[in-house]
Parts: C-alpha cells; structure tokens; sequence
C-alpha cells in the first residue's frame, strides 16, 4: 500500500475539527511535502517525523512523500500531527497492517528520539472522537486529564514503538487506564464563616449565588468585599459534568495544568485593573479564550471597578447578556463560552468614603462616572457595605459556613432548573411572562416605584428576576410584595448617583 488515511484533530477555538492525514509514497526523487494549509510548527514535523522514525529503528521510506491535510482550507497549527503523520508512513511502507486503522485517532508530537509529547487542547479532541465512536492514542501525559470524559475509549502511548506494537497486536496497550476517583466535592481552602458580620452583603450573595445574578459591593476600605467575592465559589451549587468537562476544555485549550483532584471547582478569576480588553475578552493573532472565558461556569471579579479603563468594562456587556463571547479576525472568527458571573468592588469616593468630607460631590461624581451607566444597568444586586464596629471585629459568634449556605442555595437553584431548566438571571422576557408573573397588587407597586427611581426596562425585568429568587430560597411558588421590596432595596449604585446629584 503506498497510500494512508489517518484521522487526526485540529484546535479551533474550542472545537476539534476532524482531520484526515493522507500520506502518499511515490515515485520520483526521495522528498517529503506537507500541504493543506500547514503553518511553520506544522512543517517542521517533517524533521522531527524523520529522526522519530529513524531513531525508533523504523525505515524511512526512501521515496517521494506526500502528506495532505484534509480539509485544506482549515488552516493547522503545532505539533499535534506528529504522531498521525508518523503512523501513516509506516502503514502507506507497509510496516503498519491494520484493517482497523479507520477505528482510531491520533494526537500528539514526536520527540526526535520516538517518544510522545503532550498536547494542548486534547479534551475538545476526544470530546469528538467519543461522538464519532473512535478510539484515541494519545499521550501519556495527556491521559489523566482525557479520563474526565465519561465513555471515550483512550491508549496512553509514550513512544511511536509502543503504537506500532499495539496496532500490529504484538504488545497491545491497555483500554481506559484507571485513574484515582476525581468525583469528589470540590475542598475549599476559604469559608463564608472566616468574615465577620456583614450580614446584608452575606444575604445577597446567597441571593446571587441561587440564581446567577451579577452582584456589585460598595464600600469603603476594609468593609470585606474581596473576602466576600472569594468565598462566593464556595457557596454555589456543585459543577455538573458536563459544566466541569467545558471549564476543563477552556484551560486546557490555553495549556494551563488542571488540579484533578479539585476540578469540580468552579473558577474564580481576578484579573487586575491594568489588563486589556484583549486579556479579559480574548483575541490575539490566533484567538485565545480571554478572562471571561476561562471564568466560565465560574466567577468573575472585577476589583477597583473605576480603575478599569471604560471600553474595557464596556466590552462585557454583550457577553453578560449572550453568555458568549465572538472574536472576529481576518483570517478566522471565533466563539467561546462566557457564562459567567460577575463581581464588582468599588469605594464609593476617590478618598476611600464618600461622606469623608476629602472629595466634593463633583470630585466623587468624576470618580464614579468612569463605570458606564448601561454597564452598571446589567448589575442585578448592588448593595453598599457598612464599617464593621470594634465590638463586631471583636466578636466571638460563630457565623454560618460555607455548607450551610450552598444547602439552601442548591435548594433554589435546583427547584428553578426543574421549573425552567435554568437559573433566573437568563430568563428571556416570554420565560419571564410564565414563571415571574405578578399579581395585580405587586405590579401596581412596582410601577410605582419604576416612576419614582426611573428605572430603565432593563433593571425593571432585573428586578422581577432577583425577586423570583428570594421567593426561590423561600421555597414560595409565586412572587409576593416583599419579594419585590427586597429586591429593590438592592440598588445601593443608582441610590448613591441619586443623592449626589442634588448637590
């Protein structure tokens, strides 16, 4: 046989496309070609191909060779191919015989000896081999974090001899290697009970941990809004594995080392203030996820919000709303995941305190100012916290953990998924109009208020949605005025531009 058809994978954004590895030997002067698209790490596998094969005691066909990318106009980067190319000159020289070759997938570079490098992006890879009902060679060092898909059937290989083997049925490698459970709960570090008072900004994290609403923490220096937004991935609901197996793709997508051992965690990412639209969206040449992206299924915590340059917070506002993020490039246009929640902390002065009688009300309006209105009109919950006292730094009441809280927030959160097969805060308005409907009564006093405050459309349906929430954790089946009362006492933002403005 002097032709081969290998499947492979190539990473776009985070999907895998399928790529066939065709390798042809012909006559003519020994060469060796890769077309279809190849960028520069992709046709340097020829050199490393050659000494891998050498080295590994392999012929290296003293022929024409050459090796098409199928599809050709999907354009193919790093190293992954090696392995597939390799294989299809052994099988188009004859040194590989298998009827079978078609049931596989191959990933992973070659070193110059023979042996298997690990991979970026292999779960999107063998997230599409199961689909496809293939089996995977992957690398070693990549199959640890492959086994966290349920059902897809994987070979760890360290060498090009040991595929060679396997597939000639010489020394056939194990199926599925076993490796120490990974379906634990998640073990926290931090805990709800290690901040001290605050009750209010504790009450409303519950709120926004049950239904996925945005949540913004006003407050002078040392109120606890950081201690707050850390410990707010301890009270959420446990990942499924389906959310947990997306996360994981995202970072390994970026080759970041994933802890197996604590995955179900959900991710908490604070970038600081100095990054740019680029860092906290994605982009680049070659798209990469951003900071909400890899804050998927997680928590996003924007500390310092005004320090923030404003096109860059401004930049989040149609992935808070679609829940994806689409970078656009000339050469390609990618999508992400970006179903995220988000935190923000800000002092309410430039000073530190906005009655500290340091900054005029201009001066403090100025520093506010720098947060867009339609942004903050996408924040659910703003609540401002108080100075804790000495006598409540100096408490010794145990406050509530971390469990005890995430109890009743996975109680409403399950009971909204089997009402609606989602969390309030992505509730489109046709959805709203079935499962938030409101009596006559609490519509009537909610107009009111949206005349007095001016509430735009937008914070009006925020509102109904966090008010269904607190119902939720109530475990009441519809809406009620204080429902509605609480829900708007949460508006600390809009009360404070309120009240500087009649200066």
């Amino acid at each position: 046989m002097s032709l081969a058809r290998i499947y492979s994978r190539a990473q776009v954004g985070i999907n895998a496309p399928e790529v066939i590895v065709e390798v042809h030997l012909g006559n003519g002067l020994p060469a060796f070609h890769i077309v279809g698209l190849p960028e520069a790490s992709v046709k340097e596998s020829k050199d490393r191909v050659r000494s891998a094969l050498e080295n590994s005691k392999f012929g290296f066909p003293d022929q024409r060779i050459t090796v098409n990318l199928a599809p050709a106009d999907l354009p193919k980067d790093g190293g992954r191919f090696d392995l597939a190319i390799a294989v299809g000159i052994l099988v188009a020289s004859g040194q590989i015989v298998c009827s079978d070759i078609h049931k596989y997938e191959f990933y992973g570079e070659l070193a110059l000896n023979g042996e298997i490098r690990g991979v970026n992006a292999i779960l999107p890879s063998v997230l599409a081999a199961k689909e496809q009902d293939r089996c995977c060679f992957l690398p070693l060092a990549n199959d640890s974090l492959a086994s966290l898909v349920n059902g897809v059937k994987r070979k760890a290989v360290s060498s090009i001899a040991e595929v060679w083997g396997d597939l000639l049925n010489q020394q056939p490698l194990p199926l599925n290697i076993q490796y120490p459970d990974c379906t634990q709960a998640p073990d926290f570090l931090l805990d709800l009970s290690d901040v001290k008072g605050q009750p209010g900004a504790k009450r409303v994290l519950e709120i926004a941990a049950a239904g996925g609403h945005n949540l913004l923490f006003l407050g002078p220096p040392g109120t606890g809004k950081s201690m707050l937004a850390q410990r707010m991935a301890t009270i959420m609901p446990t990942m499924s594995d389906d959310e947990a197996i997306a996360t994981a793709a995202l970072y390994s997508i970026i080759g970041q080392s994933i802890d197996l051992t604590n995955w179900r965690q959900r991710p908490f990412r604070n970038p600081h203030h100095t990054c740019s639209a680029v860092a906290l969206v994605g982009g680049s040449s070659n798209p990469k996820p951003g900071e909400i992206s890899l804050a998927h299924n997680g928590v996003l915590f924007l500390d310092e919000l005004p320090e923030f340059e404003r096109k860059v917070l401004d930049s989040l506002r149609e992935p808070m709303e679609t829940g994806t993020v689409t970078i656009s490039r000339v050469a390609r246009q990618m999508e992400f995941p970006a179903q995220f929640q988000l935190i923000t902390a800000l002092n309410p002065s430039p000073t530190g305190c906005h009655n500290d009688k340091r900054a005029t009300p201009d001066q403090v309006m100025r520093y506010l100012s720098r947060v867009s209105g339609p942004f903050i009109d996408r924040i659910d919950l703003q609540i401002e916290l108080p100075r804790l006292t000495s006598v409540e730094l100096q408490s010794s009441k145990p406050e509530e953990t971390s469990a005890v809280v995430r109890a009743r927030v996975e109680a409403a959160y399950y009971l909204q998924l089997k009402r609606q097969g989602k969390v309030n805060a992505r509730l489109n308005n046709k959805e709203m109009s079935i499962h938030c409907d409101l009596a006559s009564t609490e519509l009537q006093f909610l107009a009111r208020a949206s005349e007095k405050l001016a509430l735009s459309p937008r914070s009006y349906h925020r509102i109904i949605k966090v008010a269904r929430t607190i119902s939720d954790l109530k475990g009441a089946e519809r809406i009620s005025l204080d429902e509605l009362k609480e829900a708007l006492n949460y508006r600390a933002f809009e009360r404070l531009l309120a009240q500087l403005t009649k200066y």
